[in-house]
C-alpha cells in the first residue's frame, strides 16, 4: 500500500479546478433561474435555493458572532 501522505495537488490544477468549479455553478445557478427545469413536477430552481441558505448563513453567522462577543465580554469582567 502506498504513502498516501506524499501526494499533492500542482496549485495550478487546484486554481483550474476551482475556476471550473464555480463558474459551472454560477452557470448552473444562472440557468435554473432563467430556464423551467423542472423534474418530476418539481421547479429546480437553484439561484433560490442559494439565496435562501445566504440569508440563513448569515442570520446565524450574525447570532455567532454575538455570542462569542457576549463570551468575551463575561471572560473580560472575570479579570
Amino acid at each position: 500500500m502506498k504513502n498516501l501522505d506524499n501526494i499533492t495537488m500542482n496549485k495550478w490544477l487546484e486554481l483550474l479546478i476551482g475556476l471550473v468549479l464555480l463558474v459551472g455553478m454560477i452557470l448552473v445557478g444562472w440557468a435554473s433561474s432563467a430556464y423551467a427545469w423542472t423534474l418530476f413536477g418539481k421547479n429546480l430552481n437553484f439561484l433560490n435555493a442559494a439565496w435562501i441558505l445566504l440569508k440563513g448563513a448569515v442570520f446565524w453567522m450574525v447570532v455567532l458572532i454575538g455570542l462569542i462577543l457576549v463570551i468575551l465580554g463575561i471572560s473580560d469582567l472575570k479579570e
